[in-house]
This record gives structure tokens, C-alpha cells and sequence, in this order.
């Protein structure tokens, strides 16, 4: 579905990215894990058409996505849920969703889309006409993912998801991702929270200072000892 090939990026002149290859298989849930500045964010950027690759190749279903424009790569079918969630503060609930079927494909479809959407989060439902800026950080976090999944995305991208979540909510956001996995759309995950990621990964990928360095389903990655001693702190 997705492979990135020897990609290098970054911003000016400072090189992020050194040669990043990475695989994303259709139903996968494949996680990026590493430390606070190791290129996480800038390989999906780059992938998103946010930052442009200097190098190498990002290919999605056959396409060559390196050439297109962000929106392009939204209508070939990859959605972000980038980190901090952005959101429309006042703007409703429904009304934050709605901006997320902007896409011509999605836009015919938006009633069926919002509906199978609220199944899966039930507690939106319940408030469609309040202000997402009154709304706590794991429901906001919800009104994001519910967003990215109304562009009907066959890959859904998400950026440090449970960032700012207490641990509960933790819980709770992992179980999000599961289920719409499940339910039929692949999942690229960059998180911090290197456990819960990794329970809950098909697969995934150690970046450190650009590089991939390891690799393997997400079981093997956390018996391994340098990523337990990295980031698990065993």
C-alpha cells in the first residue's frame, strides 16, 4: 500500500531524514517510534506532502506521491490527524467534522460518513452542537480522529495521539485506534508512548537521528533489549 524508500528531508539546511524506508501493508497498524527529535513528525510530513523529500521515493498504491500537493495526497486517500489536534475552538462538534468530508469524493457521501463515524463515538454524538473549545482534551482528541476519518481515508496517519491525555485517557485513545483499525482503515501511528504502541502495533519501526535502526512486529520490539532499555526503561 505505502513504502517510503531511501527518503531524506528536512528544513533548510539541516538534513532530518537520512534514508528512510519504511512499509505500511493494507489493514496493518504499523507505528514509527523513537526519541523527541529523531524524525518522526518530518516523515510524516514529508509523506503528506507537507515537507518535501530531497531524495528517494514515496509511493502509494503505485502513485509517486513525492511531485503531488497535500490536498492531492488527501484525495488519493491518506489523512493526518496531526498533533495538538487543531480544531475549529468555535466551531460545533458537527460542524468540525463537517470540514473534514472537504474532499470531492468524501463530500457526496458526508451524511453516511458522519453517521458511521458517531457509531464509533458515541459520546460526540450526544454533542454535536457544542463548541469544540469547550470540550476536555480527550474529547477534542476524539473530535480530531472522528475529523480525519470523515475524508474516508484508506491510510489514516496519526500524529502523537495521546499527547496531553491523563493515562486513562491513554487507555482509552489506543482502544480508539484498534477499533478503527478493525474497521477496515490502516493506521500509520507516530507516539511517544512506546508500550502502548507497540501493543497494540501489527508492526513497526525504531527511527534514531533519521535512520530506521530497528524494525519487527510490534511483540519483537518490545522484547528487545535496546528498546527496552531506550524506551521502556527496563
Amino acid at each position: 500500500m505505502l513504502k517510503l524508500n531511501d527518503v531524506k528531508a528536512g528544513y533548510g539546511k539541516s538534513e532530518v531524514l537520512q534514508g528512510v524506508s519504511i512499509e505500511v501493508h493494507v489493514g496493518e497498524v504499523v507505528t514509527l517510534v523513537g526519541a523527541n527529535g529523531a524524525g518522526k513528525t518530518t516523515t510524516l510530513k514529508t509523506l503528506c506532502g507537507i515537507v518535501k523529500a530531497r531524495s528517494g521515493s514515496i509511493v502509494f498504491d503505485s502513485i509517486e506521491l513525492t511531485a503531488h500537493a497535500p490536498h492531492e495526497i488527501v484525495e488519493l486517500g491518506i489523512t493526518m490527524i496531526p498533533e495538538g489536534r487543531q480544531l475549529f475552538p468555535f466551531f460545533t462538534i458537527e460542524e468540525n467534522l463537517l470540514m473534514g468530508a472537504y474532499k470531492p469524493s468524501a463530500r457526496k457521501l458526508h451524511k453516511e460518513r458522519l453517521e458511521s463515524v458517531l457509531a464509533i463515538f458515541p459520546r460526540l454524538k450526544e454533542r454535536l452542537n457544542q463548541l469544540a473549545g469547550s470540550l476536555s482534551g480527550g474529547e477534542q482528541q476524539m473530535v480530531a480522529i472522528a475529523r480525519g476519518m470523515m475524508a474516508d481515508p484508506r491510510l489514516l496517519v496519526f500524529d502523537e495521539p495521546s499527547l496531553g491525555l491523563s493515562p486513562l485517557l491513554v487507555d482509552q485513545m489506543f482502544e480508539v485506534i484498534r477499533t478503527v483499525a478493525d474497521k477496515g482503515t490502516t493506521v500509520l501511528l507516530v507516539e511517544q508512548n512506546v508500550f502502548h504502541t507497540l501493543q497494540i502495533a501489527d508492526r513497526g519501526y525504531v527511527l534514531e537521528n533519521g535512520c530506521i535502526t530497528l524494525s519487527g512486529t510490534g511483540k519483537e520490539l518490545l522484547d528487545n533489549p535496546h528498546v527496552r532499555r531506550a524506551y521502556l526503561g527496563h
